[in-house]
């Protein structure tokens, strides 16, 4: 009876193989594990989101996962904070009747926060509806989970980033659409 642990070779399998489907479903005792932690650790940051907000929060977090700063910089947890923060406040003066837009200090966050913006603006221009709070109200759960998380994980300057790639599967993604050969599925034979 093999284990499935210790195999030789790994294939790379399509994404309608029904093996791999059901790996997908059934994750690997460590791997749930992790996906458990994950989730409680961000779960305190997007309870009180509605489904639209959940879903913009999802979506904003697409445009910071793919993210490259200029020349050596690199993106951290408290790039984020800022530039969703920025946003936010901008978003938040906005709804009160005044246009006044508020600048992130570093020039990462500045860069990310401009793409935010211009996500926002994209989504308004397809038709979509997306209401200055509404945006806000969901940027600042951005901005609360990229502390909290820094914070309870021990300091990381990239945990919450890294745990939104987890649950994003970011890697993958980024691997496919950078025109790279996407990385076998998993799937290993003796």
């Amino acid at each position: 009876m093999c284990c499935g642990t210790k195999r030789l070779v790994e294939i790379d399998c399509p994404d309608s193989c029904p093996h791999l489907a059901t790996a997908r479903a059934n994750p690997a005792a460590v791997v749930r594990k992790q996906q458990d932690a994950d989730a409680s650790l961000l779960m305190p940051t997007i309870q009180h989101l509605t489904e639209r907000q959940y879903q913009l929060f999802f979506l904003l977090h697409s445009v910071i996962a793919r993210h490259r700063p200029e020349g050596f910089a690199r993106v951290v947890d408290d790039d984020v904070a800022e530039a969703a923060g920025a946003v936010a406040a901008t978003l938040e003066t906005a709804a009160k009747g005044v246009i006044y837009e508020h600048a992130a200090q570093s020039s990462v966050a500045r860069k990310l926060a401009s793409e935010l913006q211009t996500l926002l603006t994209q989504i308004r221009e397809q038709g979509a509806t997306v209401y200055d709070r509404e945006a806000a109200v969901t940027l600042r759960a951005i901005e609360q989970g990229a502390r909290d998380v820094r914070r309870t994980a021990g300091g990381a300057d990239n945990a919450y980033l890294t745990l939104m790639a987890r649950l994003l599967q970011v890697n993958r993604a980024a691997r496919t659409d950078a025109g790279q050969v996407a990385p076998a599925s998993g799937i290993i034979v003796p």
